[in-house]
């Protein structure tokens, strides 16, 4: 019997990272919006507006938010035998937004509770898990570019206090200067200075906000070049200089 188990509607902050952990449960988790990256099983995918991930019981999956993301996730028991042939993937929706509206109308049934509601939600499960399966026919997987792409963020992410050219990270990922460019802002939202230029800046305002260290020495600790591009970048992003934000804060 097809039945639910819990259905979650929330928000994540950007930069968030929910660690790996599986379910004894399948689970569908439905993005609305924001961008970034999640491991399911052994492969990665791209997270978009509009796609959805299907993931089985007990399989490892985790995610990563490079911006503000809105997502609605619910876990459940399924006994139709193609769910477990067609999950463990990130798919997009279809032009109707046909999973998206199911969805929906299950967050209603709910929220709201009128009579028969949970044998309602069992029979939405039932229709979602087989709407599923037909998209799984002719939606290609959106897959993340390889575990090189993934390898150049991961080392970003853990280098970005220091020197970092663009054409370094493109040797680093195999691809030419344009395509790796193209890929990164595919799959991060954003271009490769940008998505280091953040990590600096949100490193900056730690320091600010956690430290007495002069400006100048949490310009040359955060990664950037001079005092003045500092701020520069900074009041331009936040409105505000460093000493201000510091203050204001």
């Amino acid at each position: 019997m097809d039945k639910l188990l819990f259905l979650f509607h929330t928000k994540h902050p950007k930069n968030t990272y929910i660690q790996m952990h599986h379910h004894e449960c399948y689970e569908l988790v439905y993005y609305f919006s924001g961008n970034g990256i999640t491991n399911i099983g052994s492969d990665s995918y791209s997270i978009k507006p509009g796609s959805f991930a299907f993931i089985s019981p007990r399989v490892l999956h985790d995610e990563k938010h490079n911006e503000e993301s809105e997502l609605l996730f619910i876990g459940f028991h399924s006994q139709q035998d193609y769910a477990v042939r067609h999950g463990n993937k990130l798919f997009e929706d279809d032009e109707k937004q046909t999973i998206r509206q199911l969805l929906l109308r299950m967050e209603h049934e709910f929220n709201e509770q009128q009579e028969g509601y949970f044998a309602m939600l069992n029979l939405l499960v039932s229709e979602l898990t087989t709407q599923v399966q037909r998209l799984s026919q002719w939606n290609k997987p959106v897959r993340f570019y390889g575990e090189r792409l993934q390898y150049v963020i991961n080392f970003m992410d853990e280098h970005f206090r220091q020197p970092l050219s663009v054409e370094t990270l493109a040797k680093m990922s195999g691809y030419s200067y344009d395509r790796f460019r193209h890929l990164f802002k595919e799959t991060a939202g954003v271009p490769p200075q940008q998505y280091l230029q953040r990590k600096r800046l949100e490193y900056a305002k730690l320091l600010l906000l956690r430290t007495e260290l002069p400006v100048s020495e949490i310009a040359q600790k955060s990664g950037f070049v001079k005092d003045s591009q500092f701020c520069t970048i900074f009041k331009r992003e936040t409105g505000l200089t460093p000493l201000k934000f510091r203050k204001a804060n």
